[in-house]
């Protein structure tokens, strides 16, 4: 038997232009990429999981017609990876601004010889990292935590995790989570449940401000060490800043001014959102607190960056006495179980004609809390990259919350499914919002009281108006509302990175942003010793925040076009593509496609060539019956919407004689319009 002659083996050495500077710098950007993922087991070769592994460490394009023209190789890895590259580059003495290198290597067969190579390495690599996190997340014993916190965990997410404040009276504790008085209350669970539950208004200010006087101060001074880094070593890897990179995950240079459009486009219905609760809470809390035409106190929606507001239900349903599509006490009367709840899932899924979850998964799943070791658990979805074990991890009580929650992350599993057949590189969802909107289309219609009839987990339905404004309503204050927030996260943070404002006024500049977009300000004076935005996980934690505003848009996309495959008739919010294959064909064939067409061409196959676009009139006409009820309940407010007068902005604004900036309240901004256009 002849042998084969022994091959070369490739690196992307060889489709980089020959030269000996570039060729250097592909090699050490290789060894240094996998050096850190080995290193530290966060950067992932997949963006996979896009609740816990958030950027990818290499993503090689090809041309089209199968004529490999060019490897481009795009660094998308924590900073922690770009600052190990940027220091490799500085000291190479290299600056060149090319971000992609057409290489001169027209060899297919080698090119071909090299992805097969690449694909087989790189998910050995993804296997093993993978594996690491899964150890560490689901027995943190002391020896695994040393091992992580010295690799994983940054400076930033340190102090964000071991934050603990004390409660504002000892008799204020009464949730039966935590009898002592001692400082020991945690985010997770002491005082969200806080957030969530107390009607007290000192009590919420007092939780309020002690986790923002926990976290902001002790982490400030390392963000501003970490701002000048990113953007360093973005620079040399031929960006004009860490905000660039960060939209480059969307291919397209234009994504902000389409994410400007979108927010435009939604604004209406958050205001009169706002308003109607605004009312509310003003009957709640009174006038002198709450003034009647102007911005919200951030403490007093129920979250602890007012981002979701359906904590507010007992107090703004308009109609309480209709009864709420909330199945928990149904599940235990039938006797539920966790495993049980996985099973239901996955029927959802094979009844429209999609994969089951394999064996693997209900072997290697952690579907309950363990009660012999400490545990992560926040829910996730995993992919082994080895085509056959996929995870979940949640510590699953028998609740209608965790149910939707089981079918979001199982939609995450789906995905991994139906790209697994795709090259290591292309296992990804389109962009990066596309995988957290495949599994919100998924609870829109898993949510939906017909569905939950026909599963038995409701006796009965009641279709009249009334039920149908609560349940729309609901619905309202946790996507509508989270809207202009997930919108201006990425906002500040990109402002930050390009220099359109100064390291010294960047806590203003967060509050000036959430007064004009989302209407709400702090219930406290802040000064710029206070960092708020590091109250929230993503800021420290260099977690991208955008993809959560596309997912709000291309969900409510998705399942309008699974609906109309599904051949449903009527509104929107009231469809259930269960048990529809037609509809289970269409995502089969969006999902299967994974990040191997750019994200418009996606875009266009779901809306059978409708647009290539995200596109917000799906979300309007799902919540097009609310809209109009809303209209008549704001006609006696003073205004839809907030005016912004001089002691809002005091709250946080460095007036200009203090060296600072000035904020012109937005009442006097559309006086001097007005007379301007006289003039």
């Amino acid at each position: 038997m002849k042998s084969k002659p022994p091959h070369r083996s490739l690196n992307c050495l060889d489709f980089f232009v020959n030269d000996s500077t570039t060729s250097k710098l592909c090699h050490l950007e290789a060894q240094a990429c996998c050096f850190v993922v080995i290193l530290s087991g966060y950067c992932q070769l997949t963006r996979g999981d896009s609740r816990e592994r958030s950027n990818s460490c290499a993503r090689v394009g090809c041309s089209s017609q199968s004529q490999l023209r060019y490897c481009n190789v795009k660094m998308r890895c924590v900073v922690a990876i770009t600052i190990v590259i940027a220091f490799l580059q500085h000291g190479m003495g290299y600056t060149q601004e090319r971000r992609y290198v057409e290489g001169s290597n027209m060899n297919l067969g080698e090119a071909l010889q090299f992805l097969r190579e690449y694909d087989r390495e790189a998910s050995g690599m993804c296997f093993r990292v993978t594996s690491s996190q899964w150890n560490y997340s689901t027995n943190i014993t002391e020896t695994n935590k040393r091992r992580m916190l010295q690799q994983l965990i940054s400076d930033m997410k340190e102090i964000y995790s071991r934050a603990r404040t004390c409660p504002h009276s000892i008799n204020s504790i009464n949730y039966n989570y935590r009898q002592s008085g001692s400082c020991d209350l945690a985010l997770e669970p002491d005082l969200t449940r806080i957030m969530s539950h107390s009607r007290d208004y000192e009590e919420l200010l007092h939780v309020w401000r002690a986790w923002r006087d926990a976290v902001g101060p002790p982490i400030r001074s390392k963000y501003i060490r970490y701002i000048q880094l990113a953007n360093h070593a973005a620079r040399l890897n031929g960006f004009h800043d860490a905000g660039q990179q960060q939209r480059e995950g969307y291919e397209d240079s234009d994504i902000n001014t389409q994410l400007t459009e979108l927010w435009t486009n939604l604004a209406p219905l958050y205001r009169e959102l706002h308003a109607y609760v605004r009312h509310r809470l003003v009957e709640r809390y009174g006038p002198e607190r709450i003034r009647p035409d102007g911005p919200l106190p951030a403490h007093l929606l129920g979250n602890m960056w007012a981002q979701n507001w359906r904590s507010l239900a007992d107090l703004v349903l308009p109609f309480p006495a209709k009864p709420t599509v909330d199945v928990s006490s149904e599940m235990l009367r039938q006797g539920y179980t966790p495993l049980r709840m996985f099973h239901l899932a996955e029927e959802f899924f094979t009844s429209l004609g999609l994969k089951p979850m394999p064996p693997e998964f209900w072997r290697h799943s952690m579907l309950e809390k363990p009660l012999d070791r400490e545990v992560a658990c926040r829910a996730s979805a995993w992919d082994f990259c080895n085509h056959k074990d996929y995870r979940i991890k949640q510590c699953t009580t028998v609740s209608m919350d965790d149910l939707l929650t089981i079918h979001h992350e199982m939609a995450h599993i789906q995905y991994y499914l139906q790209y697994a057949d795709q090259p290591l590189l292309f296992r990804d969802g389109a962009n990066p919002g596309f995988h957290e909107a495949v599994g919100d289309a998924i609870t829109l219609s898993v949510s939906n009281p017909r569905h939950l009839l026909g599963i038995g987990l409701l006796n009965n339905v009641t279709d009249d108006y009334e039920s149908g404004i609560n349940f729309l309503l609901l619905m309202a204050l946790e996507k509508v509302a989270y809207l202009p927030f997930a919108y201006i996260v990425d906002q500040w943070r990109w402002g930050l990175f390009a220099g359109d404002w100064n390291i010294d006024e960047m806590n203003a500049r967060w509050w000036e942003l959430r007064l004009r977009h989302q209407g709400v300000i702090p219930p406290i004076p802040r000064t710029e010793k206070d960092f708020d935005p590091a109250s929230k996980y993503h800021i420290p934690a260099d977690m991208p925040y955008t993809r959560y505003f596309v997912s709000l848009v291309l969900q409510f996309q998705l399942h309008q076009a699974l609906c109309e495959a599904a051949g449903h008739f009527g509104p929107l919010h009231t469809c259930n593509i269960y048990r529809s294959r037609e509809a289970g064909r269409l995502l089969g064939d969006i999902l299967s496609l994974g990040s191997s067409r750019p994200w418009p061409e996606v875009i266009r196959i779901m809306t059978r060539g409708r647009t290539d676009k995200l596109d917000a009139w799906p979300l309007l006409e799902y919540f097009k019956p609310l809209t109009m009820w809303l209209n008549v309940q704001n006609r006696d407010e003073s205004m839809v919407g907030w005016s912004t007068t001089g002691e809002d902005t005091a709250l946080f604004a460095r007036w200009s004689q203090d060296g600072g900036y000035a904020v012109v309240p937005s009442v006097l901004i559309t006086f001097l319009a007005v007379v301007f256009a006289l003039s």
